[in-house]
């Protein structure tokens, strides 16, 4: 995975509670056996019309916030089955951090393990940033080893994430490669036992 540390970009608001995974990445495709490709179906039944052409009222339309790496969302985010093609999605689409108030645990966790940094802040936090994303765009300086979210007009936000995975996001670690940290201990341990069963 890529390390995270500082993030700089325009904010995508997306002034939307309950957003499930069914609504960041509709069924239909998970057909493919690839983790990347899901980003052209990011909330596609929210960007596209039943012909397939973009709807104009939609966050993610918005030539404003093309190229956006930071989306901002309201509570409970990620909630609904425990598919990992959303945070695949999301990353795929291009967004490397998320905020909201709250998220479904299972899509907590699978964010993090694909290098997708999600960080929570209070709801009245996340109301000003996606108000003041909404009326102009709002670059944001998210700053993983100090914890914070700066925006351009000097507000700015701490936030908490554990130890752990704060660690593998700044090392850009996943699991397996958090297990190779440990190789030599693996390694002795292994030889240990061979010459206990050798005994």
């Amino acid at each position: 995975m890529k390390p995270i540390n500082k993030i700089n970009s325009v904010l995508t608001p997306l002034d939307r509670k309950n957003v499930d995974t069914d609504q960041i990445i509709s069924k239909e495709f998970l057909k493919r056996i690839e983790r990347t490709g899901f980003g052209q179906y990011l909330f596609y039944h929210w960007r596209f019309h039943p012909d397939g052409s973009p709807r104009e009222d939609f966050v993610l339309n918005d030539p404003r916030y093309s190229g956006s790496e930071i989306l901002v969302a309201q509570e409970n985010f990620g909630c609904g089955s425990s598919r990992e093609h959303a945070p695949w999605a999301i990353q795929d689409y291009g967004f490397n951090v998320v905020i909201a108030p709250s998220y479904a645990d299972i899509f907590y966790n699978n964010c993090v393990k694909n290098g997708i940094l999600p960080i929570r802040l209070t709801d009245s936090q996340v109301d000003e940033l996606i108000q003041k994303g909404q009326k102009a765009p709002l670059g944001l300086e998210v700053n993983l080893e100090e914890q914070t979210v700066t925006a351009e007009d000097g507000s700015r936000y701490e936030f908490t994430i554990d130890p752990y995975w704060k660690e593998m996001l700044l090392k850009g670690w996943d699991e397996i490669a958090l297990t190779f940290q440990y190789d030599d201990y693996i390694t002795a341990y292994e030889q240990q036992q061979q010459q206990q069963q050798q005994q």
